[in-house]
């Protein structure tokens, strides 16, 4: 593969990260010339992080090592991404044989790209594609926070958080070579992505994530206080003392809930303008320096 990629992007550095393999990774990345480099934290967000604090370029190429993406696409993602320009470049997967991309994989991956398009505003095809091109300022300012296979809903979240601009090109995608095991869990990893996409909503979107809950404590609040006032007005009398406490207070809990969502708000509109300005501290994608790539 790496020699697929030289023949692609002759003029690229090619880094090879080992973590923790147990095959001749090692060596024949060696043999075939590239930069091999070890990360000890298992995990592919531990290596993307590490591998993008440690490499400087000016056009990064993500691909992963198990030979199933079609590295002749690199000098293509590159074009696209000079062209532009563009910070990012996603390589929508394309295949034939069904053994390389499973109907389950592809189904978790519309309904998750889907929530994130829905979340923050835009449709990217295939978010968790691990073939992609970026750009200097891009990679500068992405804080990689991710352990595993988020990694991909984070870079995807990076972009539409920024809206930088983002392209999408078609690559070949075939099944694993034979002897290769994935790592990748379907139904582990799919709700870890969830999870991790919660959190995130959580983090970048706080008034949503605060409102629904808000929304959730009010319903709770007239469902169990309603009937209450509708007695009061009847009768005078408040029978049900204890469930009209309860109910003011989920009452007071929506309203401290909602509060909280729009102080958030503020915090994270400080924290994007910061990111923001870390991202336009670098110039667009075309200066100088010579693109990486990554298996």
């Amino acid at each position: 593969m790496v020699t697929e990629i030289r023949a692609s992007l002759p003029e690229a550095t090619i880094y090879v990260y080992d973590n923790n393999s147990t095959d001749s990774t090692v060596a024949e990345a060696l043999a075939a010339g590239a930069v091999v480099r070890s990360e000890s934290r298992q995990g592919k967000g531990n290596v993307v992080r590490r591998a993008f604090a440690d490499i400087d370029a000016d056009v990064y190429v993500l691909i992963d090592g198990d030979d199933t993406y079609d590295a002749s696409c690199a000098s293509m993602l590159v074009k696209v991404l000079l062209d532009g320009p563009y910070d990012h470049v996603v390589g929508v997967r394309t295949h034939t044989d069904e053994a390389a991309y499973r109907p389950g994989h592809v189904l978790g991956n519309r309904v998750l790209t889907g929530l994130v398009g829905a979340l923050f505003g835009r449709q990217i095809t295939d978010m968790l594609s691990g073939y992609r091109a970026f750009s200097r300022r891009y990679v500068k300012s992405f804080p990689a926070l991710s352990r595993e296979f988020e990694i991909e809903t984070e870079m995807t979240i990076h972009s539409l958080h920024l809206r930088v601009p983002v392209a999408e090109i078609a690559v070949g995608y075939k099944e694993r070579p034979a002897g290769g095991e994935s790592k990748l869990r379907t139904y582990r990893d799919g709700w870890r992505i969830l999870r991790w996409l919660v959190n995130i909503t959580r983090h970048e979107r706080p008034t949503l994530f605060h409102g629904a809950l808000a929304a959730l404590f009010g319903v709770v609040a007239l469902v169990l206080g309603v009937p209450v006032v509708v007695e009061f007005l009847q009768t005078g009398l408040v029978p049900r003392f204890p469930t009209a406490i309860l109910a003011a207070a989920v009452a007071i809990i929506a309203f401290v809930t909602l509060g909280i969502g729009y102080l958030l708000e503020t915090v994270r509109r400080g924290r994007e303008e910061a990111a923001r300005l870390a991202y336009l501290r670098y110039p667009a994608p075309g200066g100088r320096g010579r693109p990486a790539s990554r298996l």
